[in-house]
């Protein structure tokens, strides 16, 4: 990875201009084409399989009159009337025809109705009107609850209190408020301070904002097609803004350090995006893996949430490897801090003994005296701030926690104040009444031992469908929606269900928005334990892969728990306890929202493994070359430290500033992702993390071999990078050729070659002698196909084995004793056919020579008189031995590889047949594609004419001395 990112790199540097003008018009015509569709996001809580949601769903199919989304209407009298004088009768009686009328409303049912129970207060001073809409909440559109909202104005022209409250009314639409620019502005400052330098600070937050620009673009086109919860594109800003600025500022802090020491402004970005790169993709992916880990929740609004924020990391990925790349090139050598600078002097301090500590080694080196103290202290301070989060309570968002000023919060407080909290979220009881012929008797029977429960204001007659097969029962409630009574009420009544079922004969089930809130927490709930299993025991893997250790990973899981858990216990300290709220705008303290922990643990998963790799990826780099483990702590710690720091004040200003005037739903995710951030960067990664670490000294590393072995190698320190770039200057440094070897050693099983140092010239026939194993193994090695087990190669241009991809594209393989020919009786022009058209796609029409019938043709040119022509229509398996290795022959030369290896196995030919086979594909090959043939024949006398004008050379394995013996055109030596 660390090699491809390097490339990419060098390639967006040396391609500025491009890259720029792609990531520009993509965030056009995203942004510009999101907006253009008109998408609106919506709240659709719902969690397919619960029941309230399948009976809901029922509903809607047998009884849609009372299944779509509803709204209440409350009229308040002055002081001194009542609703039930003679002229606010008549005013209700406007007032209900009136909404009645609006275009997308089913019907509005009057509070003197003889089917409305309970619509007056006790006092006579309030009434109820009951809004039922066409469809379900997310058919319901904005033009229909504006006219709604104004029918208010026949009450209040009378003068009455009319206000109106519902789901419906819940905030569907996100906006960008002056705190959420501090919040850039902030980042911004903590940039400058970081680089010292207006022009580094501001690349970071162009390539972010170009990033979420795209990000919004996509999510809003989206909700055009799809239900997207308002949440989504808010928490999809939060994080894109975040990760976008820190994952840029990873890798500008690793590219301005390079330049102040010297480094060439194009090497020092590959050497940057391949290093620092390769940790922010990982550092991303592992975020990504996190966030879609949601889907497995099942609950479609999360999933949208979790597939967003997603999507807004793989951009801020692609924006720092590729658009920032791309700025550095604009800049060259600008960016260089210039000699004396503060800038200058922290770059250079890891490598200047007598240069003064950075404020990163005077804190570690405090830490280090007392490790023991430090990490007690970071246990006790986050240990004491969860002791809130034992408390925690759960619930979906409802009108209690909309702003003061709105109708939904004013009509939610009024209605609690004059009918009780339970009317602001009644239940909805389905019953099946297919198996009963005493219907009305049944229902009234039902709705009284419902009404003998805990927690019951009202309980409503009964009302059967039209095609009386389903009755509905409402149930109103003492306590509020989110409240745990009526959690407790709501299971209840499904404890009563199979008496009233055995009884009656009419099964029962909840429904109703208050029911469908409570099984989402419910849901939620459970699922928050085997969520966090999972992402705790994802964090391990990935880190014993990334760090080679046991026990490194576990202190950092451990770690994100602490941090974690404290973030859930400052969220309720003052989302649910209140502590504070007046100063962080919380208007109404209450349940937290339902889906926050679970959010809040993926997304600070991701970022606190961030921090975990930017930090200790350092102190491992270090004690792979020291072996000093005291020493890699406080030098890796210092290197990461600074920009640790800046990348976590970044985010928590960026998460902060969403919460004083942010939505309900966001500021509670806000918080806890700004807290959690300011945990675990600075009490868990900078101060637990190099305690602990000290303590364990080398032990930290240990990894049983076992596992070592199986665990995949993802190199994102760049220690490959590095053998690459000392392969590329060694090549430099040598005579060139087709493929140039040093000390090369190639093994697999229990054949491994000598060391070979050799240099082919391009155009050239080599002859591989020697054990039949081991020159098998040396091809595979040098075509790509094998690890390279020690020494260092170029083929073909590329080098080995830190680019054995290229290689294995560029090197054609193949055996000639019909090993390889299984063909089901396949002919050779099929084979060759076959052969051109892969070779095509997989390179780009890298195939020379034309169609089937050149390569025919070509095969017959090269061909003496005597022998026998191969053609199109013969069987490959089905010729003779010489033939057949030709024609397999033909078939790798076809591809059109530079360099084409071929192994003669246990073909058998005598020397002569040998020869004459050596020179037909010496002649069929273009004469700048470099043969080697593997070859157990013994060899024709010299002179003999094998290569049509070739370079010919030996190299025989079976000699301690494995350089190539001097050759000339056409005769072997």
């Amino acid at each position: 990875m660390a090699t491809l990112l390097y490339r990419l790199g060098r390639f967006s540097f040396r391609h500025a201009w491009t890259v720029i003008a792609v990531w520009l018009v993509l965030f056009v015509a995203v942004l510009g084409g999101g907006f253009a569709l008109g998408g609106q996001t919506n709240e659709s809580f719902e969690i397919p399989g619960t029941e309230s949601q399948e009976a809901l769903d029922r509903l809607e199919a047998v009884f849609p009159q009372v299944a779509g989304a509803s709204a209440q209407g409350i009229v308040v009298a002055p002081d001194g009337e009542s609703v039930t004088d003679d002229d606010v009768v008549d005013t209700i009686g406007e007032l209900v025809d009136e909404i009645s009328a609006i275009d997308g409303i089913e019907s509005a049912l009057s509070p003197f109705d003889e089917f409305a129970d309970g619509a007056i207060s006790d006092d006579d001073q309030s009434a109820l009107i009951q809004i039922q809409f066409d469809g379900v909440a997310t058919d319901v559109t904005e033009e229909t609850l504006d006219e709604l909202v104004a029918s208010a104005e026949i009450g209040r022209d009378a003068g009455l209190d009319v206000e109106f409250g519902g789901q419906v009314f819940q905030e569907n639409e996100f906006g960008i408020t002056v705190t959420e620019v501090f919040g850039v502005i902030f980042a911004g400052i903590v940039l400058f301070i970081t680089f010292g330098s207006l022009r580094a600070a501001g690349m970071p937050l162009a390539s972010a904002l170009v990033g979420v620009g795209i990000v919004i673009g996509g999510i809003t086109g989206i909700s055009a097609f799809a239900t997207v919860s308002s949440t989504a594109p808010l928490l999809a800003l939060m994080i894109g803004l975040a990760v976008g600025i820190d994952y840029s500022l990873f890798i500008l802090s690793r590219h301005r350090n390079q330049l102040a020491v010297g480094e060439d402004p194009e090497e020092s970005t590959g050497i940057a995006v391949g290093t620092a790169g390769s940790a922010v993709v990982f550092a991303g992916v592992t975020v990504i893996i996190a966030l879609l880990g949601l889907l497995v929740v099942g609950i479609p609004f999360l999933s949208v949430m979790g597939v967003g924020a997603a999507f807004a990391v793989l951009i801020a990925i692609f924006v720092a490897v590729t658009l920032l790349p791309a700025f550095l090139g604009l800049a060259g050598s600008k960016l260089t801090p210039k000699p004396g600078s503060r800038a200058y002097r922290r770059a250079i301090a890891h490598d200047d003994e007598n240069a003064k500590p950075t404020m990163g080694a005077r804190w570690v080196g405090i830490v280090m005296k007392a490790p023991i103290l430090a990490a007690l202290g970071v246990v006790a301070i986050l240990g004491t701030l969860a002791v809130p989060a034992l408390s925690l309570e759960l619930s979906l968002p409802d009108n209690g926690s909309e702003a003061p000023d709105t109708t939904q919060r004013q009509a939610y407080d009024l209605i609690s104040d004059e009918f009780g909290p339970g009317y602001n979220g009644p239940l909805v009881v389905a019953i099946d009444i297919t198996q009963t012929v005493d219907i009305l008797d049944d229902l009234e029977a039902i709705g009284d031992e419902i009404g003998e429960l805990d927690d019951v204001a009202a309980v409503s007659q009964g009302i059967p469908s039209p095609g009386l097969d389903t009755a509905i029962i409402q149930v109103t409630p003492e306590s509020g929606p989110s409240t745990e009574e009526t959690k407790a009420l709501v299971q209840s009544i499904r404890d009563l269900a199979p008496s009233i079922e055995s009884e009656y004969d009419t099964p029962i089930n909840v429904t109703g928005a208050t029911a469908v809130g409570i099984d989402i927490s419910n849901r939620l709930s459970e699922a928050l334990l085997p969520f966090g299993i999972v992402v705790v025991g994802l964090s391990i893997v990935l880190l014993m892969i990334v760090f080679r250790s046991v026990l490194v990973p576990v202190k950092a899981a451990l770690g994100f728990l602490l941090s974690v858990v404290a973030s859930f216990g400052v969220v309720v300290a003052i989302f649910q306890w209140g502590w504070l709220s007046d100063l962080l705008n919380v208007a109404t303290p209450g349940p937290i929202l339902s889906f926050m922990p679970i959010l809040l643990m993926a997304v600070l998963f991701g970022l606190a493994m961030d921090y975990e790799v930017f930090l200790v990826s350092g102190m491992r780099e270090e004690f792979v070359k020291t072996k000093n483990a005291r020493l890699s702590v406080r030098r890796g710690f210092s290197s990461g430290a600074r920009v640790v720091t800046a990348a976590a004040l970044i985010m928590f200003f960026v998460f902060f500033a969403f919460v004083p005037e942010g939505s309900g739903t966001i500021k509670p995710i806000a918080l806890g992702l700004a807290v959690g951030i300011a945990f675990d960067a600075f009490l868990v990664r900078m101060t637990l993390v190099p305690a602990i670490m000290t303590l364990l000294g080398r032990h930290a590393w240990w990894l049983p071999a076992w596992l070592d072995r199986i665990l995949p190698n993802l190199d994102i320190e760049g220690e490959r990078l590095g053998h690459h770039r000392d392969a590329v200057d060694w090549v430099a440094t040598r005579e060139p050729g087709a493929i140039v070897t040093e000390d090369v050693v190639v093994g697999t099983g229990h054949s491994r070659t000598d060391p070979v140092t050799v240099t082919i010239p391009d155009g050239s026939l080599v002859l591989v002698t020697g054990d039949a194993a081991k020159r098998r193994v040396l091809l595979a090695g040098l075509a790509g196909r094998v690890e390279l087990e020690s020494g260092r190669a170029s083929v073909a241009g590329r080098v080995l084995p830190t680019e054995s991809g290229d290689v294995a594209r560029l090197v054609a393989l193949t055996d000639l004793d019909g090993r390889t020919a299984d063909d089901g009786g396949a002919t050779l022009g099929s084979m060759l056919a076959e052969r051109l058209r892969f070779t095509r796609t997989a390179a780009a029409g890298r195939s020379r020579g034309g169609g089937v019938d050149d390569w025919i043709s070509r095969a017959a040119d090269a061909t003496s008189r005597g022998e026998t022509r191969v053609r199109a229509t013969d069987t490959v398996s089905a010729l003779e031995p010489a033939d057949r290795a030709f024609a397999l022959a033909l078939l790798a030369i076809a591809e059109g590889a530079p360099i084409v290896m071929l192994d003669e196995g246990e073909l058998g030919l005598d020397p002569e047949a040998h020869a004459a086979l050596l020179l037909r594909v010496s002649r069929l090959a273009p004469a700048s594609t470099t043969l080697l043939v593997g070859t157990s024949t013994p060899l024709p006398p010299s002179g003999a004419d094998l290569a049509a004008d070739r370079v010919v050379v030996t190299l025989d394995l079976s000699r301690r001395s494995l350089e190539p013996s001097s050759a000339s055109k056409g005769v072997l030596s």
